[in-house]
């Protein structure tokens, strides 16, 4: 469901759109009073999950040392102090149970779920992009193969194919980059497939007929003439595709199959918080939250560039949209006026 949703968005952009610098780019997408907050938000997730050695330097904090003075072992290992243990030394509390820094962990956390995020997007995009040129520039026999393989992964259940994956990988290969492969490898086909659809749409068009009568080869025509009209659809859909693959991540994590202990990660933390809400509310609240606004962030984001990229595209979000909707307005009463005193 999630996949078709994003197939829709980025088909949105048309490939007739008129081509355009990035200053009209940065242009419109500074119009969109949402986007710009969203992105300032995605650059400092992206800024901390680089900077995670240092801040953690600087909070004197190591996201795997134990801590045992700093939780009630009585208890259960409850966190001493209000709020989950949050003072000048643990900066967001402690983790309950172990004791072990929470913002060093979360820090840690958004380097493993953006990173896994970040290459598993670059994963789906270099396939769906290969196969799906190669099926728009392929023969008959060649599109119907890839069309068809294509609908068969479309169809597959991404979490539960996922799932099967990473059941049978032995533990010793590194587990973020083993996801990021196995969501990449599962989640291409959406990519294929609007690729696919700009690619035939464009080769229709009179420059790309040219070409072809010119007797250029097929890797030229697609490297010089149909990629960078395809960059537009491409980057929508990427950009779409990272807060999905986020909350894959964090799905495959809170299921027990994701990253493992003793590396750290957004989805793990918010698992292994189950038992914990009640006493250690902060446990659960913070992983949560900052995995939500990430999210949300980013969502923005892309729906923001998916728009920029596009002017004549309307966005399905209604945030930051009232300033356009009342020049708009303002624009058809005028119309109106005007015509109805021309009358």
């Amino acid at each position: 469901m999630t996949e078709a949703l994003l197939v829709k968005e980025a088909e949105a952009v048309q490939v007739t759109a008129p081509a355009s610098g990035a200053r009209s780019f940065w242009r419109r997408l500074r119009a969109q009073r949402a986007a710009l907050p969203a992105g300032v938000v995605g650059a400092l997730l992206v800024l901390v999950a680089l900077a995670a050695p240092l801040l953690t330097a600087l909070a004197g904090q190591d996201p795997n040392a134990y801590h045992p003075e700093a939780v009630d072992s009585a208890a259960g290992g409850v966190p001493l102090g209000s709020f989950g243990g949050i003072g000048a030394e643990h900066w967001l509390g402690v983790e309950p149970g172990t004791g072990r820094d929470l913002f060093a962990r979360i820090v840690y956390g958004a380097r493993v779920s953006l990173g896994v995020a970040l290459f598993a997007t670059v994963v789906q995009l270099a396939l769906g992009v290969t196969l799906g040129l190669a099926a728009a520039l392929g023969n008959r026999w060649v599109d119907q193969a890839i069309s068809r393989f294509t609908d068969v992964v479309v169809a597959l259940p991404l979490m539960v194919m996922a799932l099967a994956l990473l059941a049978i990988v032995p533990q010793s290969v590194p587990r973020p980059v083993l996801i990021a492969v196995v969501v990449g490898l599962v989640g291409w086909s959406g990519t294929s497939k609007v690729v696919r659809a700009q690619a035939l749409a464009l080769k229709s068009l009179d420059h790309v007929a040219a070409a072809r009568l010119s007797g250029w080869s097929t890797w030229r025509i697609a490297r010089r003439e149909l990629l960078p009209s395809l960059a537009a659809p491409v980057i929508t859909y990427g950009a779409l595709l990272v807060p999905a693959n986020i909350s894959v991540e964090a799905a495959l994590s809170f299921l027990g199959i994701g990253i493992k202990p003793p590396t750290p990660s957004w989805g793990q933390m918010i698992t292994e918080a189950d038992t914990w809400y009640a006493t250690a509310p902060t446990y659960l609240l913070i992983p949560a939250g900052l995995l939500f606004v990430t999210v949300l962030s980013l969502t923005v984001l892309g729906e923001g560039v998916r728009v920029a990229l596009d002017p004549r595209a309307e966005s399905r979000l209604k945030v930051g949209t009232r300033g356009s909707k009342v020049r708009g307005g303002t624009g058809g009463a005028k119309s109106r006026k005007n015509k109805g005193g021309a009358r």
